[in-house]
C-alpha cells in the first residue's frame, strides 16, 4: 500500500512540474473541482500531498438530484478534516435543455467566477485515462478529425488535468487506502447518455492499459499544434485582409491545410460561423472548380486566389 501510494503521489508531483513549471516556485494557488466520486478525492488527496497549503476545493451542487446537497456537504467534510478551504456552489438559474452540457457549462462558469473571487490561477480536474479513452471512441464514432481526436488537452488556458495518465482503477484503490467512501452518482449509470453506453462497452475488455490512449491523444495533440503552427505561417504569407474581406492567393496545399486556411478566411469575415465538415468540404471542392458559392452568410469566389466577401443583403420585396 505504502509503495504503490508513494508511487501515484510521484507521478502526480511530476505531473505538475510538466504542466505547471514555475508553480511550485510562485505563490500560485490550484483549484481543485471535487464531486466526492473516487477520482476527484484522488485529485484532493493527491494535490494536498503535493501543494499542502495551497490548494483550495469547490463542489457544484446542479440542484438535478436530491442528494446533490447531501454529497457537497461529504465533500466538505472530507475537506474540512484536512484543513482545505472548501465552498459549495449552486447555480442560480435550474439547469435546463441538454443536461449534460448545460451542467459542464453551468460548473465551470460557478467555478471560474469563485477563483476570481479568491485569487486562484489554476482549476485541476479529475478527468483520467479511462476518461480520455471513452471520449476518444465517442469522437471517433461521431466522425471527429484529428481536433476531436487530440481527446482531452492536459492543459488548456487556467485548466489542468494532472491525471490523465492515472487509471480509474488506481485511483479508486488510493481513495479506499485512504478509508473514504467516495460519492456513487446514479447518473453514471444511465443508459441515456452516450458516455455510459461507451463506458459499459469498454468494460468487457481487459488486460489493456487505458493509459495508453492518453500516449494516443498526446501525440494527436502534437500532431495538432504542427498543423496550426503550419497554418498560422502559411496564412501569414498568403491571406491578405481587404477592406470588404479577404484573399487567399495560394491554395496547392493538401486537404487538410486547405480546409483550415479556408476557416481562417472565414473567421476573417465572420468569426461566428461554424460551418459543418461537410460543408467545408462541398465549399474546397467548388472553389478549386473556379465557382462562387454563399457559405452561411460569406460569397466565396474560386479560382487561382479564392476571395471572401459578406454576401449582399437580399433586397426586400
Amino acid at each position: 500500500m505504502a509503495d504503490t501510494a508513494a508511487s501515484l503521489e510521484n507521478r502526480f508531483a511530476e505531473a505538475m512540474d510538466r504542466l505547471l513549471p514555475e508553480f511550485s516556485s510562485s505563490d500560485q494557488k490550484l483549484a481543485l473541482a471535487v464531486s466526492g466520486g473516487p477520482d476527484s478525492l484522488a485529485l484532493l488527496l493527491l494535490a494536498l500531498q503535493a501543494c499542502p497549503g495551497r490548494i483550495a476545493a469547490a463542489t457544484v451542487d446542479h440542484g438535478l438530484r436530491p442528494a446533490g446537497r447531501e454529497e457537497a456537504e461529504f465533500v466538505a467534510s472530507v475537506c474540512r478534516e484536512r484543513d482545505i478551504p472548501h465552498e459549495i456552489l449552486r447555480p442560480v438559474v435550474p439547469i435546463r435543455g441538454s443536461i449534460q452540457s448545460a451542467a459542464r457549462r453551468a460548473r465551470y462558469g460557478l467555478l471560474h467566477d469563485w477563483m476570481k473571487d479568491q485569487h486562484i490561477q489554476w482549476l485541476a480536474t479529475a478527468h483520467h485515462a479511462d476518461d480520455q479513452l471513452e471520449t476518444m471512441i465517442m469522437r471517433i464514432l461521431r466522425g471527429s478529425g484529428i481536433d476531436g481526436l487530440s481527446g482531452i488537452r492536459e492543459k488548456r488556458s487556467h485548466i489542468i488535468r494532472p491525471l490523465l495518465h492515472f487509471q480509474k482503477s488506481e485511483l479508486i484503490s488510493h481513495v479506499d487506502d485512504h478509508g473514504l467512501k467516495a460519492v456513487d452518482d446514479p447518473s453514471n449509470r444511465d443508459q441515456g447518455f452516450d458516455r455510459v453506453r461507451v463506458r459499459n462497452a469498454l468494460q468487457d475488455l481487459h488486460g489493456f492499459d487505458t493509459s495508453l490512449a492518453s500516449q494516443s491523444a498526446s501525440a494527436l495533440g502534437a500532431a495538432r499544434e504542427a498543423i496550426e503552427w503550419t497554418v498560422q505561417r502559411l496564412a501569414d504569407e498568403h491571406v491578405t485582409i481587404t477592406d470588404t474581406g479577404c484573399t487567399l492567393s495560394d491554395t496547392r496545399f493538401p486537404h487538410e491545410i486547405q480546409r483550415r486556411l479556408l476557416l481562417q478566411c472565414l473567421h476573417v469575415c465572420d468569426p461566428a460561423l461554424s460551418p459543418r465538415g461537410s460543408q467545408i468540404d462541398q465549399t474546397i471542392l467548388a472553389l478549386e472548380k473556379g465557382e462562387t458559392v454563399t457559405l452561411g452568410n460569406i460569397l466565396c469566389r474560386g479560382g487561382v486566389a479564392w476571395r471572401f466577401q459578406p454576401a449582399p443583403k437580399r433586397r426586400s420585396s
